[in-house]
């Protein structure tokens, strides 16, 4: 019998589904609130109405700039009624930055948290014509649900294609300015249907979402829902304690979190003794994991896992390494990143010549899947680039930008391209040196750069945060990897340091960590 979800052409339609079969089904919590599919139907019809009455129709794009999962997950489902695209904005950044991306997006609306919102009004954004405070009025300023609350609980979606636009998010703009990432319903129904399969997740599990929503798995795990009829957990701010209570005061049996996640929650005390009762799987990905925190996860949890690689620009997975794949307790398959899903295709490229390299090479890794981006929002040059070869029916090669190799079928992956480190000629890639560095058993996290050598053009170092209660100074760190790895991967230096600077989503900001060697410099890398 066939799954009546694969029927879905558009996000809207999932909703849909679960109307008729569960609507009194909770759909998301947050804490003591929650909220059933009727709910979630009735609330976006209202807000799709009242942002219909202020101007917005097919193609226009809203904005958000809230940790808030629920009222997120409303404003992209009511955009879509109105064939409009919601535009997740990452609250961590600066004024400036902000007004970038909601200039650039074009955005005519805008929720932002309350304490977002001095932030707002004092950006430049002459083209937002109605600002709303995602829960509660500041001033002028009314709160959402306050702001849609009068408009009609009825609405006809207008009909979209699964081609059309669902979800625009930017890139981190590490490189340069920002990128808008402009994903297709097909896409992200395609994300929804390989992780519901391949997690084996449906309508009787509950999902744990500790992502931010301008995450690309932030996002998707919130869609999931819809697909599914399984229930979101929402914790938009990660309290590794009290997201560990929560496996068993909310029955998670799924979760997707972020290496750095994993470990915040293996230095809980205790964590091994608090109950998981429920839980099934922990899915990671979005940045290298060390060896060492797997094997500790293992012992902790208790449960499967299962790792993620992926991009934004492939509506979030690539590639899986399965929970088979982690029960062998093979030590070179757990640094794989795993096989192509869902219909995904890899080559591993030269990015200078493009030509395709041999197994075991290490280049480029580029993607052919039907999730894949659309386009790089008015930037065609940028998406020209990013598909060398022009698209084709199976959405075209994307070029991702990170380094790996193919071997027996998985995908390795190195780092990425731009953080590579060139010394003496020889090519070293940060993540493998960062695997030997966490087994130290002082360090508690760490982190490989290139920085600039007289002689060797570039020369490894590592940055490390030690253990609560430890020592290690430079001289034992480097004796303990050049016992465990060819010395021209080894750092040159160490500094000890208390914290790695990170992102909202956990990955660890090499450029910032870089930048104070390469003030002066001709050449900065990455």
């Amino acid at each position: 019998m066939q799954d009546p979800a694969t029927n879905d052409r558009t996000l809207v339609d999932g909703l849909a589904r679960q109307l008729a079969t569960r609507p009194q089904a909770t759909a998301y919590r947050c804490g003591e609130r929650r909220l059933t599919f009727a709910d979630v139907e009735r609330e976006t019809n209202r807000l799709a109405n009242a942002l219909a009455a202020t101007g917005v129709s097919r193609g226009s794009r809203i904005a958000v700039l809230t940790r808030h999962h629920i009222e997120c997950l409303l404003v992209t489902l009511a955009a879509c009624k109105l064939g409009a695209v919601c535009m997740p904005v990452n609250w961590r950044l600066t004024g400036a930055e902000v007004a970038y991306i909601v200039n650039h997006g074009e955005a005519r609306f805008l929720m932002a948290d309350a304490d977002f919102l001095p932030t707002v009004q004092a950006a430049d954004l002459p083209g937002i014509t109605t600002l709303v405070s995602t829960r509660g009025g500041s001033g002028a300023v009314p709160g959402l649900a306050d702001w849609y609350a009068g408009f009609d609980a009825q609405r006809t979606p207008v009909p979209v294609d699964a081609q059309d636009a669902a979800l625009q998010l930017y890139s981190s703009g590490t490189t340069g300015l920002p990128k808008g990432v402009v994903l297709s319903h097909a896409g992200l129904l395609s994300t929804s249907r390989v992780v519901s399969r391949d997690w084996n997740f449906d309508a009787r599990h509950v999902l744990g979402n500790p992502l931010p929503v301008f995450h690309v798995a932030g996002m998707t795990m919130l869609l999931l829902t819809l697909y599914t009829g399984g229930q979101t957990a929402s914790y938009p701010d990660f309290d590794p304690k009290a997201y560990l209570a929560a496996f068993a005061d909310h029955g998670i049996t799924h979760t997707f979190v972020v290496p750095a996640m994993l470990l915040f929650m293996l230095q809980v005390p205790g964590a091994r003794d608090m109950p998981k009762p429920a839980l099934q799987l922990i899915a990671y990905g979005g940045s290298p994991i060390s060896e060492t925190v797997l094997q500790q996860a293992f012992d902790v949890f208790g449960c499967d896992f299962l790792q993620v690689y992926g991009l934004t620009e492939v509506s979030g997975p690539a590639t899986f390494l399965m929970p088979a794949d982690h029960r062998g307790g093979d030590a070179e398959l757990l640094r794989a990143a795993g096989r192509p899903i869902g219909g995904a295709r890899l080559r591993i490229v030269d990015p200078i010549t493009r030509e395709d390299l041999a197994e075991g090479a290490v280049g480029e890794v580029w993607i052919e899947s039907d999730r894949n981006l659309l386009e790089y929002w008015r930037n065609p040059e940028a998406t020209a680039a990013a598909y060398p070869e022009g698209r084709n029916a199976n959405g075209g090669w994307f070029r991702s930008g990170d380094g790996g190799y193919l071997k027996g079928g998985y995908l390795y992956i190195h780092d990425r391209i731009k953080d590579m480190i060139v010394s003496g000629g020889e090519n070293i890639y940060p993540a493998e040196v960062e695997n030997v560095l966490m087994r130290h058993p002082a360090v508690a996290d760490g982190a490989v750069i290139g920085v600039p050598d007289p002689t060797w053009g570039e020369a490894v170092k590592a940055c490390v945060v030690l253990r609560p209660g430890m020592a290690a100074d430079a001289a034992a760190i480097i004796g303990f990897m050049r016992e465990h790895l060819a010395h021209f991967k080894c750092p040159k230096s160490v500094d000890i340091v208390d914290a790695l600077p990170r992102n909202p989503s956990g990955k660890i900001l090499k450029r910032v960590l870089r930048e104070p060697y390469w003030q002066g410099q001709r050449r900065a890398v990455g």
